[in-house]
């Protein structure tokens, strides 16, 4: 930077100054130092407004850094906040999936359990029907056939109705 060239010149100036007797003063040469003043004037405005442009483009680099740290911030948060609800999410599927599977096998258990039964009571009275028939066939065998014949028609038509509330 000139300017500096110019104080220190200026500065030479005044250290080879004669000093005048019993003072602390200096005889400088007026228009030399005028001369000086009148360069560093010239050229201060040219480098006042670089220095000052410097900051300005340092505060502006600082900002838009800024700017961007924050950003990449933000975007690191959602994206953790993304990771986690994704997670959730997927724990509850499988805790749901889990809900289900177990609540399908107690379904599956209690219908099992309510067809065994049926057919229990199902071959439960055919067993009666058909102890009921033997009994009667030994006393009376006409009557007893007869009996039969019916006990027999009865429980086809037990069966045909088991048969359609099967399907």
């Amino acid at each position: 930077m000139e300017i500096f060239t110019l104080l220190d010149t200026l500065e030479d100036i005044l250290d080879k100054s004669r000093n005048l007797p019993f003072s602390g003063k200096t005889i400088v040469d007026k228009e030399e130092l005028l001369e000086l003043l009148k360069e560093i004037r010239l050229k201060l405005p040219d480098e006042l407004k670089q220095a000052k442009w410097v900051k300005e483009e340092r505060q502006r680099i600082l900002v838009e850094a800024q700017k961007e740290a924050d950003d990449i911030v933000k975007e690191a948060e959602n994206r953790i906040i993304a990771m986690i609800d994704e997670h959730e999410i997927t724990k509850k599927a499988y805790d749901q999936k889990a809900e289900i599977i177990e609540t399908a096998n107690e379904m599956s258990r209690e219908i099992s359990k309510g067809t065994k039964e049926y057919a229990d009571n199902l071959l439960g009275n055919t067993e009666d029907v058909l102890t009921g028939t033997l009994e009667k066939l030994g006393t009376d065998m006409q009557q007893a056939l007869n009996l039969m014949q019916i006990s027999i028609e009865d429980t086809i038509k037990t069966i045909q109705n088991s048969r359609k509330e099967l399907k």
